[in-house]
């Protein structure tokens, strides 16, 4: 039997031998968080975690966690739906090292010429300042670079995968547009997104531009509030230093490459086969 949902902080799930609770960021800190997430259009599979089944018809689109696991190295292999195996894997082996008290995406994806893969990212959880939120967007797309323009010129340039570019922000709504790379022409855009008080919002552009089957997969992370009157807690060295409303603006335009408005991301855990 497998579970699907929007994709909402705070919802639980089990898993056979991996517990799966969506519980705050900053909770624990003797083991990791593990979300993956699929990205390879038209390709239904399973996801072996140490040669355990883990994830059962895991669907294009679809992202579960996070795992709870305890810090360590884990192999995770991906095979074709209902494999008896993981012997045979169509990504991987892929030894993922987890340390303690991180919070991790794993992204089976296609790299810039097509090819699948996955990349594991680190997810930025420490606290926000008060009055703002984190937007992180992350080029898993079989797509060429890009540039984000505010005000006719490039604020973002070169955005390729499977890179990502991180922001705290003050929360609102803005919007922005985007260029091919080296261009100041705007192919897309403009475009609105909301970055929401204390959540970490993860936008992953992924899919093939060459297969018109582009696409946008949202994760949030919750409970990254601070008390009012708090330092900001940075970017991850990511985000240029300047004027934060051109920065806002450039990673709004980022948000709405290569895709759709809204994508609905279905969440799809499944029990460990014995």
């Amino acid at each position: 039997m497998r579970t699907r949902t929007r994709i909402l902080s705070g919802a639980a799930v089990g898993i056979v031998a991996f517990a799966v609770v969506a519980t705050p960021a900053a909770a624990a800190t003797d083991g990791a968080k593990l979300s993956v997430l699929h990205g390879v259009p038209g390709l239904t599979v399973d996801v072996y975690v140490n040669n355990e089944l883990t994830i059962d018809d895991f669907e294009p689109g679809d992202l579960a966690g996070p795992l709870d696991l305890p810090a360590g190295t884990y192999s995770v292999a991906i095979t074709a739906s209902d494999a008896p195996d993981a012997s045979a894997p169509a990504i991987g082996p892929v030894d993922l090292t987890l340390s303690a008290g991180g919070n991790y995406t794993a992204v089976a994806h296609l790299n810039e010429a097509g090819q699948p893969g996955a990349t594991l990212f680190t997810n930025d959880v420490t606290p926000t300042a008060a009055g703002e939120g984190r937007l992180t967007v992350r080029h898993v797309a079989s797509a060429p670079a890009v540039d984000v323009l505010a005000g006719g010129s490039a604020v973002i340039s070169g955005l390729t995968n499977p890179n990502e570019k991180v922001l705290n922000l003050p929360a609102g709504t803005v919007n922005a547009s985007v260029a091919a790379a080296g261009t100041t022409a705007p192919v897309i855009g403009p475009a609105d997104v909301n970055v929401a008080e204390g959540t970490s919002t993860i936008v992953y552009a992924w899919g093939s531009l060459q297969n018109s089957n582009l696409a946008l997969a949202v994760q949030t992370i919750e409970g990254l509030h601070s008390a009012p009157g708090g330092i900001p807690a940075g970017s991850a060295g990511l985000a240029a230093e300047g004027d934060s409303s051109t920065l806002w603006f450039g990673i709004a335009g980022v948000l709405a490459l290569l895709g759709a408005a809204t994508l609905v991301v279905r969440r799809q855990v499944a029990p460990v086969r014995k």
